[in-house]
This record gives structure tokens, sequence and C-alpha cells, in this order.
């Protein structure tokens, strides 16, 4: 980092914000309202905006935003749900799971900070610093006191519009991945009709429990009282996302040959994970032996199928479809933003039962548009190591 430049609070450059309580206003006027889910961790902007009517307001819909606030997600900055509120949701309200980070425009620029935010400095800095098991947090002092390298205004605006000019190329890329899955997903409505209504009169006699066998997966400090274990690559919830697999990070855990016979994934496994955000539910994916072995953790189940009249690529768009995300919705339990679903519920789910020719067409129309996500993700991933570069090279005054 340049030697001019100095290391400050974040807490010492924004402004304080307002909060609310819309219980006390009129129980029919709405207000646009922020949570957790409203943030795409990919793209780093606020998607999932709702409007609550006053009377219904949850009890984290507190703070008061305005253009060019910095929201900072507390529950979990693992994640880096961070996101800057443009003009259209200026005076929105924000749950109070986020920390609202409003930039004194004298001394720090907003799209400075907001890089800052996203930056691997400050997120592992905030890992490091979260409390909790399941879901790591931090509090709002934690990030307040967190400090930024702060180079005069000027240069603040120079490295901002460096890095937006970088961050959009990676936007183009991450569009041309979207609009591959909308081609997808209008094939998949196009051949089977509208997962909901069924208006082509699938047969829904069946549940997914009725189809496959479902277990989940090995639990991290389980007692083993002496066994004999040995060490084995597992698959945590990160790792499992919408139709794909993150394997950037493969943690390891010792497991008995009994746990990894019980375990072990096979080609064609569907993973979902147990839980996250709301909108996030019955997000999961094939396993296509990319490990020569490899086990799950608990907070991912495993569907294998034992029936002939499912394909597991159907499956895997069928249970993402709304038909999938209404009736986890329905049926998981809701806490602090994050969804849960349980076995029963799971093996509860109504399916629909195409002929299985039609189902094998439609996953060799997927598979030739996965080949074309592929190159797509591989430059991604290009473009994602050279951002990484010119970040760490901006905030070290080197650019």
């Amino acid at each position: 980092m340049s030697s001019a430049w100095k290391k400050i609070a974040i807490g010492d450059v924004v402004d304080s914000v307002k909060t609310w309580n819309p219980l006390r206003s009129l129980r029919d006027d709405s207000f646009d309202y922020v949570d957790l889910s409203a943030i795409d961790q990919d793209s780093k902007t606020i998607i999932g905006v709702r409007k609550v009517v006053c009377g219904d307001a949850p009890s984290r819909a507190r703070q008061l935003v305005v253009k060019g606030d910095v929201l900072v997600s507390t529950v979990r900055p693992n994640l880096n749900g961070v996101a800057l509120v443009p003009e259209e949701l200026d005076g929105a309200t924000a749950s109070t799971g986020f920390c609202v980070l409003r930039p004194r425009k004298d001394f720090l620029d907003g799209t400075y900070l907001f890089h800052w935010v996203k930056s691997p400095n400050f997120i592992s800095d905030m890992v490091k610093k979260a409390t909790g098991a399941n879901y790591p947090a931090v509090s709002d002092r934690i990030i307040s006191e967190s400090q930024i390298p702060l180079p005069p205004l000027e240069e603040q605006k120079r490295i901002a519009e460096v890095l937006d000019r970088a961050e959009e190329i990676r936007s183009k890329r991450r569009e041309a991945i979207a609009e591959l899955d909308t081609l997808t997903q209008a094939i998949f409505l196009e051949m089977f009709g509208d997962p909901v209504s069924n208006p082509k009169g699938w047969d829904m006699s069946k549940t997914l429990g009725d189809v496959a066998e479902l277990v989940s997966g090995i639990t991290k400090g389980r007692k083993l009282n002496g066994k004999a274990v040995r060490e084995i690559s597992y698959l945590a919830v990160v790792n499992v996302q919408d139709r794909r697999l993150d394997l950037t990070i493969i943690k390891t855990i010792e497991a008995t040959e009994d746990e990894i016979s019980r375990y072990k994934l096979q080609v064609n496994d569907l993973l979902l994970t147990e839980g996250g955000d709301p909108d996030k539910l019955g997000r999961g994916t094939l396993w296509n032996g990319e490990l020569p072995e490899c086990i799950h953790q608990n907070h991912i189940y495993r569907v294998r199928i034992t029936s002939n009249q499912i394909h597991p690529l159907f499956l895997n768009w069928l249970i993402g479809s709304q038909r999938g995300k209404k009736y986890f919705l329905k049926q998981a339990k809701q806490t602090t933003g994050i969804a849960t679903i349980n076995m029963t519920q799971l093996r509860g789910f109504s399916l629909l039962i195409p002929p299985l020719d039609l189902q094998q067409e439609f996953a060799c129309r997927v598979e030739a548009i996965e080949k074309l996500k592929a190159a797509h993700r591989a430059s991604l991933s290009e473009l994602d190591i050279l951002f990484a570069s010119l970040q760490h090279r901006a905030f070290r005054g080197e650019l």
C-alpha cells in the first residue's frame, strides 16, 4: 500500500442511518423492503425487493436507506452479501441483518467503499471475526471498527472507476451464462408446461420419496469412540450451487469405512441443500463423478433415484422450478432470514412424471447448452483471477 495512504476505521467516515418502526404507521401503508435474500451473491446487486404492508412488517424491517448507501450482510459475511443502493431504492427499508454504511462524501467515495467491502481483505477479516457455528455473524460495531485504506478522494474515484470497468467485463460474461439458463428454462416450459398448474396433465401420483432414496450426510464433530478412520473429501453446503458445483475449495474429513460406504457419492446423485436464503430453497445439482471418491455433509441431502420413470437431470430442474420453490417455501421453517427443510418434507414433494423419452430429449438439449456454459464459466474464472489481482493492486496503491 502507498506509504502516503492512511488506514482509518470505516465508522469514522460514514454517517448514521435513521430507523423507523413500520408497525407504528398506518397499517395499510406499504414500503420497499430489502432483506438478506434480496442480494444476488454473484453480481452484488439488489434483485429481490419486496413491497411490504406496514401491518405485516417483519421485525427486522427498520433501517431507512438512500441512494449510494452500501449494505453489508452481518449474518453471513463469508458469502459476501454486499450491495450498493441504487437510485430507484432511495427511501427503501433494509433489514437489520445489514450494516448500512453511508459514506461522508467529503472523505469517502461510495463506489470505492463498495469495492473495498467486496475485496478479499475485508471479507477474510470479517470471517475471522465472525462468531456462530452454523451461520457465522459479525456485529455492526465490528464492521465500523474495521479499517479501510484511504487515499485522497480523487484517487478513490479513479480506483473505483478502474474497478468498475473491470467489473463490467465480468458482468457481461455472467449475463451470457444467465441467458443460457433462461434458454434452458424456456425449453423446460415448452416441453413440460407450467410445473405448478401442470396444463399437460402429467402423472402427479408419486412423491420424491416414492422414486428415490434420500439420506442426509456425515456430521462433523460426531463421536468415533476409537474406530479406525481415514481421510476423505466431502462436500459442504458452499460447494452445492444452483445446478452446478463449486469445487474451488474441497474440505476433508476423517470417516470410518462404514460411513464412507453409506455416504459415498455416485454419478447422477442429486445433491440438495438443507437450507439457506428462502428464494434458494430447492437449490441443488447433480454429481457427475468430479472426484474419484467423495462423501457429503449432513446439511446436504443426497437423492438417489430408484425408479426407471424419472431422469436425474429432469428431476433436478423440476425440484428447482417454481413447483419446487413454492412447495419448499410453504413447508420450510424460517428464522433470521434463513429457511430450512427436513427429510420428511423433501420426501413429500409431489412430482410430475412425463414420458421418459421426453425427459431424455430434454436432458440431451440441456447437456448441449451446458457445454456452452462450461466454456463461459472457464472464461469467467480467468476474469475473476485477473480482477482479484487488480483489486489487490488497487488497494495497495499500485494501479
